[in-house]
């Protein structure tokens, strides 16, 4: 069981949360393309669990072991697999959970789809670990990308309902404390994009993107430049206008977020992604049992994150680079 993306490169993820490894196979990204591996570790540190206050206490090393694809530091041409064991996992944790669904979490449906057969410890292909092979794919795709002058961040704009630091900090804690948890929304910025990236209608550069990041557990909705609020201002308000600057166009403003059409427009790809709440929480919660089809009460036992917003951050960054790249890969062929 795996999950594909991409149009010029394809990438599958596969592996489930207490497997013994997770991994990424990705094909089609060009020979003679340098991988600095301190900055891909460095990369995977930022999204690894244990290493702050507000993620969960699994600990993973998430040091890439790279199966095929790389030869000397450089992408030979061959698909691309790397894999990340999986070292500290407790599966006893989710003994409950094997017939009673957490709310909020996949573990029913992926009962509904597969039935007894299904990997329900750690959430099976179903968790957040998916995200770790997922951010090997994008933390090389970053570093291509820089090459080309295209740089992507992404940072938490509100957590919690909150939007200063201090107090997205303190929503966080307070949820932790309470034995509850709380969602939030990144803003990514890709900075570099060339006009003319993407296609009209159903190959559009929000397309691509959206793609992608709705395959990050806990997603619920993307928006680009203004997003919903372009719904309540008029055209006039909301138009972006059209300058010459340094002899190239421009937008004197981004409330189109860069892209009009599904084309890229030139100016920063700007986008927001809305995090739900940690499913996993030990407030006690309503159930059944899958076996009597009985309600019972659940309390979710194990290690969670109280927020995923801060860990989300370079998955977010990887997903968005990979759908960039993708886009470059089809210019170049349009061109040849």
């Amino acid at each position: 069981m795996g999950s594909c993306y991409g149009e010029n490169i394809r990438l599958m993820v596969f592996g489930q949360s207490h497997a013994p490894a997770v991994g990424v196979t990705v094909e089609g990204i060009p020979a003679g393309e340098a991988v600095d591996m301190e900055r891909l570790r460095a990369f995977l540190a930022r999204r690894a669990p244990g290493n702050s206050e507000f993620a969960t206490a699994r600990h993973e090393a998430d040091e890439p072991e790279f199966l095929s694809g790389l030869h000397d530091g450089v992408t030979c041409g061959a698909p691309l697999t790397a894999i990340l064991h999986n070292r500290d996992v407790r599966t006893q944790d989710y003994a409950e959970t094997r017939y009673v669904p957490r709310p909020g979490h996949a573990d029913f449906t992926a009962w509904a789809k597969y039935g007894e057969a299904r990997d329900y410890a750690g959430g099976g292909h179903f968790s957040g670990r998916l995200t770790a092979p997922l951010c090997i794919a994008g933390g090389i795709c970053l570093q291509i990308l820089e090459r080309h002058g295209i740089r992507v961040s992404a940072r938490a704009v509100e957590i919690g309902g909150e939007t200063e630091k201090a107090a997205m900090d303190a929503a966080i804690r307070a949820a932790k404390t309470a034995g509850d948890s709380v969602g939030g929304v990144v803003e990514c910025v890709i900075d570099g994009v060339p006009p003319g990236l993407g296609d009209p209608m159903f190959g559009g550069l929000e397309n691509r993107i959206a793609g992608i990041v709705f395959g990050i557990p806990a997603v619920k909705g993307v928006e680009f430049g203004v997003g919903f609020a372009a719904a309540r201002l008029h055209g006039s308000e909301h138009n972006d206008a059209f300058i010459v600057r340094n002899g190239a166009v421009e937008t004197k403003t981004n409330r189109c977020g860069g892209i009009l059409g599904g084309i890229s427009t030139g100016m920063p790809v700007v986008f927001r992604v809305a995090f739900k709440p940690t499913p996993s929480i030990e407030t006690e919660q309503e159930s059944v049992d899958l076996r009597t089809m009985e309600s019972v009460q659940l309390r979710v036992r194990g290690r969670h994150d109280p927020c995923i917003v801060p860990r989300a951050l370079p998955v977010v960054e990887a997903a968005a680079a990979i759908a960039i790249y993708d886009a470059l890969l089809s210019r170049r062929k349009e061109r040849e």
